[in-house]
């Protein structure tokens, strides 16, 4: 058996690009279709395998794209449909795959589906929606709570019922109880696959079916002023109900009809709750995102502890999956440091399962302080002062030095920040030591040992400020050694090895120690002799 048996979701590694601020090709200050088309070289030399696109369908941009309008078309802000079709090609063409957002919690109020739903009470698409009469004082149905702060029900004058929202009032919740809902939606994911799309990103799926009852969420006792204002109750009737999982199995089984096709959840959960969107016998999600990294404390106690739990709680065939970044939380450099974030990235790159980089991890790209003027988030304008924007981490991509940082010839939607302009794709490519550097290794690593990339982990193991494991695949047996600290220490293995990548990447080590010498945040590759 060879790595070419696994799937090419499971052997590979996801790029997520964020389409604002990729490239932009027209000089509008905003990201296209177009501009990724003419960056897909640059993805295929750093070595992904495939690009997650965040939504490009017509949208308000209440949310930024996360409130569709149309879910078969593509907003002119981002291009036309002629200008994916020439993107899937010449993706397909460099051997890369492409997945895109899915978004089946909630639609934009201004979908046609939810004009004619709040025109009339009797209106056919009525209950595609979820409305409910106030109380008798007037009030809202139930004390849930909009993700993005405030109730999670808007009143409308028009037919004298709330609607219930996770997020914004501009996105109101689907009916997934309802069965043209669900066929509606399920057409959907059908439309996009016809079109060559290679899987799907589900967004929010935990919150994609409320209690029935609309029993009230219970107070949350742990809850503090000054954090989100959503965490002040338990959502336990509006979110993780056991309804989702037959709308999984069936977006699943819309995926299987199709040849190599993969489904990725996204649902921010305990492990024992993100093992059921595997689904029974494994009918669900491939991937369950798995985002313990981005919470758990950064030592090597805690990473082994996780790293052992989701092993063990993984279903039988299920394969693991890990993230360190994304369009939702704060940046791996802001974080960590630069420092650990090689040995950040030595860690994602090298744990058993499929990651996924978010881009400008690569170049190490950090927080951008957004003056007040230029917030765009609605969560930072709902809330704010609370820091839960998201903008400074959806920052354009920081091509090379100058006022638009090669991302725009215009006005940059967000600001390109003024870090160092070593922080460049163009400075770092040309630096054989430069972050952009080690990934490259590492994908290429990555792809020559089938160890690393479909192999076993085990051993497990922290001591002191020292994480170590090992992979294997039919024989050949890789250790790997990471130093959260900031003093060198020492690491025995069992036998002589011969180094592979250091995440110093300056000096060769010897070619057949027991004992290695690893310097303050270096991270060591390498296999037994």
């Amino acid at each position: 058996m060879s790595a070419r048996d696994h799937a090419w979701w499971q052997r590979g590694v996801i790029y997520q690009i964020y389409p604002r601020s990729f490239q932009d090709s027209n000089g509008d200050g905003v990201g296209d279709l177009p501009g990724i088309t003419a960056r897909l070289d640059y993805l295929a030399a750093l070595g992904v395998d495939s690009i997650w696109i965040s939504p490009i369908y017509p949208s308000p941009m209440a949310d930024f794209g996360y409130d569709v309008s149309d879910y078969c078309d593509i907003d002119p802000l981002f291009g036309t449909l002629a200008d994916f079709d020439r993107l899937i090609a010449a993706a397909h063409t460099r051997g890369l795959r492409v997945i895109l957002d899915f978004v089946p919690n909630h639609s934009s109020d201004r979908h046609p589906w939810f004009i004619e739903s709040r025109s009339s009470r009797h209106n056919p698409k009525r209950d595609w929606y979820v409305w409910r009469d106030p109380k008798p004082d007037g009030s809202p149905p139930s004390n849930w709570l909009s993700e993005f702060g405030g109730p999670a029900w808007t009143f409308d004058a028009t037919t004298g019922q709330y609607y219930y929202h996770a997020y914004l009032k501009e996105q109101p919740d689907l009916n997934w109880r309802h069965p043209e809902v669900r066929r509606a939606m399920l057409d959907v994911l059908r439309f996009w696959f016809d079109r060559g799309v290679d899987g799907f990103r589900v967004d929010a799926i935990h919150h994609l079916i409320e209690d029935e009852w609309l029993r009230d969420n219970p107070p949350n006792p742990e809850w503090r002023p000054g954090s989100s204002p959503a965490r002040a109750v338990i959502r336990v009737h509006t979110m993780d109900q056991p309804e989702v999982h037959d709308a999984i199995t069936a977006m699943r089984r819309i995926a299987d009809g199709y040849p190599d096709r993969v489904m990725i959840g996204e649902a921010y959960l305990p492990i024992e709750r993100l093992m059921p969107y595997y689904g029974r016998d494994l009918s669900g999600f491939q991937l369950p995102f798995n985002f313990h990294l981005l919470s758990t404390a950064w030592t090597p106690q805690a990473i082994a502890e996780l790293v052992q739990t989701y092993e063990a709680a993984l279903p039988p065939g299920g394969w693991p999956n890990w993230v360190l970044g994304n369009h939702d939380r704060s940046r791996l450099v802001s974080r960590l440091g630069a420092a650990q974030a090689r040995v950040a990235a030595m860690l994602l790159l090298t744990l058993r399962g499929t990651p996924t980089i978010y881009q400008g991890e690569e170049i190490g790209m950090r927080d951008v302080p957004i003056p007040l003027e230029r917030v765009q988030d609605p969560w930072e304008r709902n809330v704010p002062g609370l820091g839960l924007g998201r903008d400074p981490v959806r920052t354009p991509l920081r091509w090379e030095a100058g006022p638009g940082a090669g991302f725009t010839a215009g006005d940059p939607w967000l600001p390109v920040g003024d870090e160092d302009t070593d922080l460049t794709v163009a400075a770092q490519s040309r630096d054989p030591r430069s972050l952009f550097a080690l990934y490259q290794a590492l994908l290429r690593l990555r792809r020559c040992e089938q160890a690393l990339s479909v192999g076993s982990i085990s051993a497990v193991s922290a001591r002191g400020d020292i994480l170590t494991f090992e992979r294997e695949w039919g024989g050949r047996k890789l250790a790997v050694a990471l130093n959260f600290g900031g003093a060198a220490e020492t690491v025995i293995l069992p036998r002589p090895s011969r180094t592979l990548l250091t995440s110093l990447a300056d000096i060769d080590v010897a070619t057949s120690e027991k004992e290695l010498r690893l310097r303050p945040h270096e991270a060591i590759i390498v296999a037994y002799a």
